[in-house]
C-alpha cells in the first residue's frame, strides 16, 4: 500500500492518499477545504492538489475517509466525491457527536441526526479493501482509525511524541477514553507506522507526519505504556484548561457534521454559519 502525503500549512493538517499501485484503487483520508474565517470565503486549492494526484496517476477512488469530525478545519469530503467519486465513510461514533452538537447549533433541519449524510458508518472491526489491501476499522472516542499493511491512520488521537495527544475538553470529550484508545495502539507491533492527523512545526522545521509505535511508546511526552490512567487524565485535563478554543471550531464542526457542506441556503440563496453565543 503506497501513501502520498499532503500538508496544509494553514490548519497544520495532513491529508493522505492511500493507493494500490497495481490495482490503481485509492482512498483519501482527512481532506481539507480552505476557509477564511474573517471573510467567510472558501477555496479548493488544497484539495485540488489531491484530486490532481489521483487523476494524474490514473487512480479509481473508492473511499473518502474521515477519522473524526474535525474541529480545526472543514473537510472537503462532499466536494471530493463530486470530483473523483468514492463512498464517504466515518465511524458510527458520529451519531454521538451529532447528538451532542446538533442541539448546540439547532441545525437538525438540514443535518440528519442519524448520520445518513455519510455513505457508510463503520462499526468496530469492519473491514474493506483498497485494491488487494484490507483496511480494518478501529473505533476511537472521536470516530475511527484505519489499520492497513503495517500502517495506522489515527486522526487526532495521538500526535508526534513532543506534542503528546489530542485535547479532550470539547463537548463529549473524554481523557479516560482516549487513554484506553492509545494504550490499544501500543499493542501493535513496534514497527507499525503511525500516520498523524496534525503537526505544528517550529519555523524552519518540517512537519512530522509519521512515527513508529516503538517511538511513541518510548518518547511520547504525555502517554506511554507505563503511564497510569490517573496520571494521564490529570495531566491532560490540566493542559486542556490552559488551551484556547480553536478559531475554526464552530464553523468546522457545523460543516463537518454535514460532510463539509454549509447547509440549506436561505430564501435569498445564501449559506450561513451559525455562531451560538455563550453556548459552549
Amino acid at each position: 500500500m503506497n501513501v502520498e502525503t499532503f500538508y496544509d500549512n494553514k490548519t497544520a493538517t495532513f491529508t493522505y492518499v492511500l493507493f494500490d499501485p497495481i490495482a490503481k484503487e485509492s482512498a483519501v483520508i482527512d481532506s481539507v477545504t480552505d476557509f477564511d474565517i474573517f471573510s467567510g470565503r472558501t477555496s479548493k486549492q488544497s484539495v485540488d492538489k489531491v484530486i490532481d494526484f489521483i487523476n494524474q496517476n490514473g487512480l479509481k477512488n473508492k473511499w473518502i475517509l474521515e477519522t473524526h469530525v474535525h474541529a480545526d478545519h472543514i473537510t472537503a469530503a462532499h466536494y471530493l466525491k463530486s470530483k473523483v467519486g468514492g463512498k464517504i465513510g466515518i465511524g458510527s461514533g458520529i451519531k454521538m457527536v451529532l447528538d451532542t452538537w446538533l442541539d448546540v447549533f439547532e441545525t437538525a433541519n438540514d443535518t440528519p441526526r442519524d448520520g445518513s449524510q455519510f455513505d457508510v458508518l463503520f462499526e468496530e472491526g469492519d473491514a474493506f479493501n483498497i485494491g488487494e489491501y484490507e483496511v480494518k476499522v478501529w473505533h476511537t472516542p472521536a470516530c475511527a482509525s484505519f489499520l492497513v499493511d503495517g500502517k495506522i491512520f489515527v486522526g487526532d488521537t495521538m500526535f508526534a511524541p513532543h506534542l503528546g495527544t489530542a485535547r479532550c475538553d470539547f463537548l463529549g470529550g473524554s481523557a479516560q477514553q482516549l487513554y484506553h484508545t492509545i494504550q490499544r495502539f501500543f499493542t501493535l507491533p513496534n514497527d507499525t507506522t503511525v500516520y498523524l492527523g496534525h503537526d505544528y512545526p517550529k519555523q524552519g522545521e518540517l512537519p512530522v507526519s509519521t512515527v513508529t509505535i516503538k517511538q511513541a511508546k518510548e518518547t511520547n511526552t504525555q502517554i506511554r505504556p507505563d503511564v497510569t490512567l490517573q496520571e494521564y487524565v490529570q495531566k491532560r485535563e490540566a493542559r486542556d484548561a490552559t488551551l484556547a478554543v480553536p478559531k475554526l471550531l464552530l464553523p468546522a464542526i457545523q460543516a463537518n457534521l454535514r460532510n463539509g457542506q454549509f447547509g440549506a441556503p436561505s430564501e435569498g440563496g445564501k449559506q450561513f454559519i451559525k455562531i451560538p453565543v455563550n453556548a459552549i
